[in-house]
């Protein structure tokens, strides 16, 4: 399919057009880049980043969310990043599984994408991936983080708003204020509501956004399996989607400036991996040789 041809179907919201699209651009194929041109997104979808710690039930609370924003009539695409196949080079969990309901609902489209070594929890494609969807006539975009930790916290830089899954029991709030998430969320979630220790967990985090600064997020009990306080939830997160749809600049400059960091990082990242092993080998003989200083020989290679 040619790439005009192709993105005249993905502004249709043509399901296999879109899902060849997000091929095209998670391979970096021949056309990748034009097609992002064509389609020169609207920039009108707003885009929720929902990340934590591994096992805090966020792809459940994705899958709720896509049925609470469909009963509002919208049209809702889910991007899960997932952590690499070191076999297959493709996505390891397969939230698509676990959101399977969803299936049949032409208003709803969940891609799967793995972070091929991307550090931080994103896609090197998710933002370009994002721009598509966008063009596609997406109302929400909802992108979940491969959930690594301390250093998932670069979800912050393409979405509108950031919603971070915590759950009870583990130290998670304390976690939080270590790991910098503190500073990236709009919403806290305390998921998992019905264990012991979920109350603790809110006041917890309460506490620490009382004593923040910049601003103060919301903090929002929820069970993913119950539906319970979800609807305190998708309150929390409105008035952020209410300010985005209004056309306050703040939101999109905050996110356009993300995706064009996260496009040239990836740019950089793929020009750096054409560097050839054997300069690598020769700089490496040269500090062995004591001619040069291991940072020495990375500014070299860097400069390559």
């Amino acid at each position: 399919m040619q790439t005009t041809r192709l993105a005249s179907e993905i502004r249709k919201g043509d399901r296999r057009a879109i899902a060849k699209g997000i091929t095209l651009l998670e391979n970096d194929a021949p056309g990748a880049a034009q097609l992002l041109k064509i389609l020169r997104p609207p920039r009108k979808a707003f885009v929720v980043g929902v990340t934590g710690p591994p096992g805090t039930g966020k792809s459940s609370l994705v899958d709720r969310l896509i049925g609470a924003y469909r009963q509002k009539g919208l049209k809702v695409a889910v991007v899960a990043i997932d952590p690499t196949s070191p076999i297959t080079g493709g996505a390891l969990l397969g939230d698509r599984i676990r959101m399977a309901a969803h299936e049949g609902d032409s208003g709803v489209f969940i891609r799967s994408m793995a972070t091929r070594g991307w550090t931080g929890g994103l896609s090197r494609a998710a933002s370009q991936t994002i721009q598509l969807l966008d063009a596609s006539g997406f109302n929400i975009v909802l992108l979940e983080t491969a959930g690594i930790g301390q250093s998932d916290i670069e979800v912050v830089a393409v979405a509108h708003a950031v919603m971070v899954v915590l759950m009870p029991g583990l130290g998670d709030e304390v976690q939080a204020s270590k790991a910098g998430l503190m500073e990236i969320g709009d919403v806290y979630v305390v998921n998992k509501s019905d264990l012991e220790g979920a109350d603790a967990a809110v006041i917890s985090l309460l506490a620490i956004a009382r004593g923040m600064k910049s601003k103060a997020p919301a903090v929002v009990k929820v069970s993913a399996l119950t539906g319970d306080g979800l609807d305190k939830l998708v309150g929390a997160l409105e008035p952020i989607r209410e300010k985005f749809v209004g056309g306050t600049s703040d939101l999109e400059l905050r996110s356009v400036r993300g995706m064009i960091i996260e496009t040239a990082r990836g740019a950089m990242m793929k020009k750096f991996a054409r560097v050839s092993e054997t300069r690598t080998e020769e700089l490496a003989r040269l500090v062995m040789a004591g001619r040069l200083s291991v940072d020495e020989a990375a500014a070299k290679l860097a400069a390559n």
